[in-house]
């Protein structure tokens, strides 16, 4: 029996993109997660007895130049090696951009794949191929570049690729699951969606995901492969891998009618949500919705609640707040339909769509942004469509503000 683990697009020191995280103990953890998660495999590697670690491109992320990242890798890679662990790697998209797959003098029990394609053995009667990326792009498919299985023995190949595509990711080294299935191999180590899928299992098509989530968008629990391999049958288990997870949950506090009421119910949430979880922490963006009898209270004390929120979600020990979202619809039926409020209401929304508002709207909007980094900058106003959502956004929920400090009164 032979086992081998299979992980891709570990992006190692790749930043968690997490910007309402507050506590520094927390910030810690995100900063390092991609480095712990990483070292986590070894460690399942190691205790596994694993004769092999497949990654599956993009090791590395981007191309930023760290001698720290570098060192990190190479005390991990021994630690395999002195466990006589080999480790085979492909380079994807990132990792050919990045200036330290160039510069690092690798283990000797480190095989790299070149953009040429081969096979190494790994056993009598187990074969292990690979075809890295030459650069970044890879417009072309990459399966013409693959020798044949060699007959008669257990052939594993390494792809980094979008396959048909996938939403959010670029087409890399595009290819049909159905030209993997006919190809011959017994098992295609995939990489480059970072969402885990198992595609087939005659032959097995597997794609692992990324051992840990990078922000919101990546959430849910994070994984590696495990195979096992015995008579010529490969048996696949997943290895849940992720340090930190990241949660995106709604909670409906349509029925809320006190304080005491949403208080009890943020809080059974949050803990049902530290149940679920499988990671050591868990970074949630909460999104509060419904139509409440006490909406306007609640848009009032919104940033009293954004507090309560966080203070509830660590006193669970392993939960922190991303975002705290208020996306309520106001009661159908009010009291007060006639009265100053509704004249202001009526007011504010002339206001706001008077040019000259607008325009000192967008001159604020602007300057605030000003001090962001670009790229955060440029995608909270890409283009005149987002400007303008951002801009209706941000007035519509000052004058929901203005209101709620007026029906919210003495309540």
């Amino acid at each position: 029996m032979i086992k081998i683990l299979h992980t891709a697009d570990v992006h190692l020191d790749s930043p968690l993109r997490s910007l309402a995280i507050r506590n520094s103990a927390l910030r810690d953890v995100v900063a390092t997660a991609t480095r712990t998660s990483f070292s986590q495999l070894v460690d399942v590697a190691i205790s596994e007895g694993v004769a092999a670690l497949l990654i599956s491109g993009d090791l590395f992320d981007g191309k930023e130049r760290s001698a720290r990242t570098g060192a990190f890798l190479i005390g991990e890679l021994d630690r395999l090696g002195q466990a006589g662990i080999r480790v085979f790697y492909i380079k994807g998209n990132h990792d050919a951009e990045n200036p330290i797959t160039g510069a690092l003098d690798l283990p000797a029990h480190v095989h790299v794949f070149d953009a040429r394609g081969g096979k190494q053995q790994l056993a009598e009667d187990i074969w292990i191929h690979g075809v890295s990326f030459a650069d970044r792009h890879a417009p072309d498919s990459l399966l013409p570049r693959f020798h044949a299985p060699v007959t008669g023995a257990v052939n594993i190949a390494m792809l980094h690729s979008s396959l048909a595509g996938a939403s959010g990711h670029d087409i890399y080294a595009p290819c049909l699951v159905a030209d993997l299935i006919a190809s011959g191999f017994d098992y295609w180590a995939l990489g480059h969606i970072h969402k885990r899928q198992v595609h087939s299992e005659a032959p097995w098509v597997v794609m692992p995901g990324m051992p840990q989530g990078r922000d919101i968008g990546e959430s849910g629990p994070k994984s590696a492969t495990l195979l096992t391999i015995e008579h010529g049958k490969i048996e696949v288990r997943e290895v849940l891998s992720s340090v930190v997870e990241f949660v995106q949950t709604t909670l409906d506090v349509t029925h809320v009618t006190s304080d005491d009421t949403l208080r009890r119910m943020l809080r059974q949430h949050l803990t049902e949500i530290r149940q679920k979880i499988t990671s050591p922490v868990g970074v949630v963006r909460l999104r509060l919705t419904g139509r409440p009898p006490r909406y306007w209270q609640i848009i009032r004390d919104k940033d009293i609640w954004d507090e309560q929120a966080h203070e509830l979600a660590q006193a669970t020990g392993a939960l922190w707040i991303d975002k705290f979202q208020v996306d309520l619809l106001p009661p159908e039926t009010e009291t007060d339909t006639n009265g100053a409020s509704e004249e202001l209401a009526h007011t504010m929304s002339l206001i706001r769509k008077e040019p000259g508002f607008i325009a000192i709207a967008q001159e604020e909007i602007e300057t605030v942004l000003q001090d962001l980094p670009v790229a955060l900058r440029n995608s909270l106003m890409g283009d005149e469509a987002t400007r303008d959502a951002l801009l209706e956004r941000l007035t519509k929920a000052g004058a929901d503000h203005v209101l709620a400090l007026m029906k919210g009164v003495g309540t």
